[in-house]
């Protein structure tokens, strides 16, 4: 069941992750039509929630019966900071947003949903579980990136962001993943099985959710 294990993941979520290349988020990143508020919007709340996926990751690591593993998900907390620093640094500093001012900027309630589940599911939950529950952010973007790449961005600073998940290096990140994805599933019980398939979908629904919040510009209702 190796092979087939990402396979029956991703069947799971193939009609979310096709809603989420129809976004006009999406689609805007490359007709170039995404306004640079829903851009700085996004990446603001991407820069929190790196923060709380980092220690997600963490999380992972811990519960890593492997040595292999453990420094694996320790080794991308790292990154997960450093795409923080650097990616995220340029960016909205070519957006006209200095550190300061994005730390006074509040987290959003989709990026505080998102960000707690994941943190309750890779605290609470099996191994298994929080590997499922990290997926969707790994895979998802890889699989966006390369969509993406196919037709480019008039903008710059678009396709700088798109280069960076279509890249040879962040796929490789991603490929490691689903071998121990794989692996997990192929020597999951029945029970187990079922619980990495609901959290991989739910953090799937979350990922068109966090789209969805920049583009319409989330706030707090109240």
């Amino acid at each position: 069941m190796a092979e087939r294990t990402r396979e029956l993941l991703w069947a799971d979520i193939s009609q979310i992750y096709r809603q989420i290349c129809e976004h006009p988020f999406v689609t805007g990143l490359t007709d170039g039509s995404l306004g640079q508020d829903r851009f700085r919007h996004y990446i603001v709340q991407d820069g929190h929630y790196l923060r709380a996926y980092a220690r997600a990751l963490a999380g992972c690591a811990a519960k890593a019966p492997v040595e292999s593993e453990l420094m694996m998900f320790a080794e991308h907390v790292g990154v997960a900071i450093a795409a923080e620093a650097e990616l995220h640094a340029g960016l909205l500093a070519e957006l006209g947003l200095g550190a300061e001012q994005v730390a006074a900027l509040p987290v959003t309630p989709t990026t505080q949903a998102y960000a707690s589940y994941l943190l309750a599911a890779t605290a609470s939950g099996s191994y298994a579980e929080a590997v499922a529950a990290v997926l969707p952010c790994y895979w998802i973007y890889a699989r966006v990136g390369e969509h993406l790449q196919r037709h480019g961005s008039p903008e710059p600073l678009f396709q700088r962001w798109i280069d960076t998940y279509a890249g040879q290096e962040y796929q490789a990140v991603v490929e490691a993943v689903l071998t121990v994805t794989d692996r997990l599933g192929a020597h999951a019980s029945a029970a187990e099985w079922e619980l990495m398939r609901r959290r991989f979908h739910t953090s799937a629904r979350y990922e068109w959710m966090f789209f969805d919040a920049a583009y319409r510009l989330e706030d707090w209702p109240v």
